[in-house]
C-alpha cells in the first residue's frame, strides 16, 4: 500500500488551517509512511512560504513548520519518491485531456494526481474536493 499526500493534506498537517485537527488525527491512528514527490515537497515549502508573506501564519512559523515535516522525513515518517518529471507531464496531459474541460481541474492538481499514479499510489490524501474526483476517477482510494 503507497499512501500519497498531497499539499493540501500535507500544509494542513505541518501548517495551521481548519482541516490540521483531522490531518493529525488521521497520522496518529495510522503508522504507514506518508508517501509524496520532489514536488509536492517543493509545493509544501513554497505553500509556507506563502502563508507567512501573506500573514496566514505567524513570522517564523513557515522555518517551524519545515523542521518538522524535515523532522518525519528523517524519522521515515515521510518518504519523497523520486519520479521522471517528464513522464509526469505526460500522464498530467492525459489526465487534463480527459478530465479538465469536464471537472475545471487546476494545473498543479492534476500534476499531484498524475504523480501519485506514476508512483503506483493506491490512496490518496487530500482535502481539495475538486481534486478528489480526480483521484477517483483515476482508481485511487481518497481517504477524506
Amino acid at each position: 500500500m503507497v499512501i500519497c499526500a498531497d499539499t493540501s493534506f500535507l500544509f494542513s498537517l505541518y501548517g495551521n488551517d481548519v482541516h490540521t485537527s483531522r490531518a493529525l488525527k488521521w497520522v496518529k491512528s495510522h503508522r504507514t509512511a506518508l508517501t509524496l514527490t520532489s514536488l509536492g515537497e517543493y509545493e509544501l515549502g513554497n505553500a509556507l512560504r506563502f502563508a507567512e508573506f501573506r500573514k496566514r501564519i505567524a513570522v517564523g512559523e513557515a522555518a517551524l513548520f519545515w523542521a518538522q515535516f524535515e523532522a518525519d522525513r528523517s524519522s521515515r515518517r515521510l518518504v519523497i519518491q523520486v519520479c521522471n518529471l517528464a513522464e509526469v507531464v505526460d500522464e498530467a496531459k492525459r489526465l487534463s485531456v480527459t478530465y479538465t474541460l469536464t471537472g475545471g481541474h487546476r494545473g498543479f492538481d492534476v500534476l499531484h494526481v498524475a504523480s501519485a499514479l506514476m508512483i503506483k499510489a493506491t490512496h490518496f490524501l487530500t482535502f481539495d474536493e475538486n481534486q478528489k474526483k480526480l483521484a477517483k476517477a483515476e482508481g485511487l482510494k481518497v481517504v477524506f
